[in-house]
């Protein structure tokens, strides 16, 4: 695990700026509010050091800490010179620095490893993580790291998995829905408390079909009871998860493993209630942030906003590139996020006049960009992930990333957020990683 980071604090004196540092955490991060004078030669672990000197003298039992400064609202990654003639400020006023916790990981767990490429993660419950696998299952780790659940019914790779629903029809149940290459989507219910000694084959209560090519992508209505789902046949399609299970009775087949979660049942097929067509080419990702609006991204060069119910497409921004991912979140939870054939990831925010032009644009990733993913609690923090095998986590205030995390030895195929202080990944190499303890305020 690699985590960026400058130089500076050993560097030779030869000029001095007068500052002043601020923050808004509480007691006792707090430093004197006195301007004092400090080589303009230091970067951020200088600028750090000289905070927790600060800090130390007020309190002698004070623990060194990392943090990172902001200037203007941006974040200083650079010397303060480099920085002061960038930018075009001053040198002769007195400079105010305000200092945060600086957002690094702390631990890497150990990975939990699939038989195939994992190529879908959702971290949306604390309680649990799911994973898409191309050997055709789902699976369920609880705490990240023990499988409880194996999700057995798709004919081919599952490509996209959700949290679909929860405590539906008792305190325990939940609903996860998964999409897959073989045209089909699954919804599959499960008992999160259960305690178990070795994995579950369970089958899917619902199958959902009506796609006439593979499925890429699967969400879930906020709150609701609906999914909605992205296929290689260039369409967007909603369906129901709630309500009794009727329609189309089809077999299981049985199992013979003790292990299996039940015997020869009868699963119900629905087809769907809508669906939305513009697309001209694969919908690679789909986004359902509110009751009446569904986002979706497409190898066809486009992001859609859709109006839930006319189905029509009411705002399309024109990227230049095939898109694979797609989130919605930072400022007022309203900001696009997505990345695709290139290794750009940029960002849009339609309430501005020219949404066709991204207001923010990052380019550190070498490969495509697998995917996106805003931290559910920031204005400024998401995730991604690339064909490059690398795991980046951004902040808007820097052009740079905060880190970059090693953990796979081949492409990266998805990456999430879990309780929040935890990046979860899965790739090429089979592995579901976790990369705990990152102090996101």
């Amino acid at each position: 695990m690699d985590i960026d980071e400058d130089g500076g604090a050993g560097e030779e004196a030869t000029r001095q700026v007068q500052v002043r540092f601020v923050t808004k955490l509480k007691p006792p991060y707090k430093v004197p509010p006195a301007a004092i004078f400090i080589p303009a030669s230091l970067s951020r672990f200088g600028l750090s050091k000289t905070v927790n000197n600060l800090l130390q003298a007020a309190n002698e039992d004070w623990e060194s800490e990392v943090f990172d400064f902001l200037i203007d609202g941006e974040l200083v990654r650079m010397t303060l010179e480099e920085f002061l003639l960038a930018k075009g400020i001053s040198a002769e006023k007195v400079l105010e620095i305000e200092y945060i916790k600086a957002v690094a990981p702390r631990k890497q767990e150990e990975p939990s490893l699939h038989d195939d490429w994992v190529s879908a993660v959702d971290g949306s419950n604390d309680g649990y993580i799911v994973t898409g696998c191309y050997d055709g299952y789902g699976r369920i780790w609880k705490a990240g790291k023990l499988c409880t659940h194996i999700l057995d019914g798709h004919s081919g790779p599952v490509t996209s998995v959700c949290v679909a629903n929860h405590k539906v029809e008792s305190d325990v149940d939940e609903i996860i829905a998964t999409a897959s290459k073989d045209r089909t989507l699954r919804l599959w219910k499960f008992n999160a408390e259960e305690t178990l000694d070795q994995p579950m084959n369970i089958q899917a209560s619902k199958i959902l079909s009506g796609h006439t090519a593979a499925v890429q992508c699967v969400a879930a209505e906020p709150f609701g009871n609906m999914v909605c789902s992205g296929s290689w046949d260039s369409s967007i399609r909603l369906w129901n998860i709630s309500g009794s299970d009727t329609g189309v009775s089809v077999k299981k087949r049985k199992k013979d493993d003790a292990s299996d979660g039940g015997g020869e049942d009868n699963q119900s097929e629905e087809e769907a209630v809508s669906t939305f067509v513009g697309h001209t080419q694969c919908v690679s990702s789909v986004i359902w942030p509110e009751h009446q609006t569904i986002y979706s991204a497409s190898w066809d060069h486009s992001i859609r906003r859709w109006d839930v119910e006319t189905g029509k497409d009411n705002t399309n921004i024109f990227c230049g590139k095939a898109m694979n991912c797609l989130d919605i979140g930072g400022e007022s939870s309203a900001l696009i996020a997505a990345g695709g054939s290139d290794p750009v990831l940029r960002i849009w925010d339609p309430r501005k006049p020219g949404t066709s032009s991204p207001i923010f644009q990052f380019s550190s990733h070498k490969s495509w960009i697998s995917s996106c993913k805003w931290h559910r609690e920031s204005w400024f923090h998401l995730v991604t992930s690339s064909y490059d095998g690398k795991v980046r986590l951004w902040d808007l205030r820097s052009a740079l990333p905060l880190f970059v995390l090693n953990a796979h030895s081949d492409k990266v195929l998805c990456a999430d957020w879990w309780k929040n202080d935890c990046v979860i990944s899965g790739g090429v190499d089979s592995k579901l990683n976790i990369i705990s303890g990152i102090p996101i305020k």
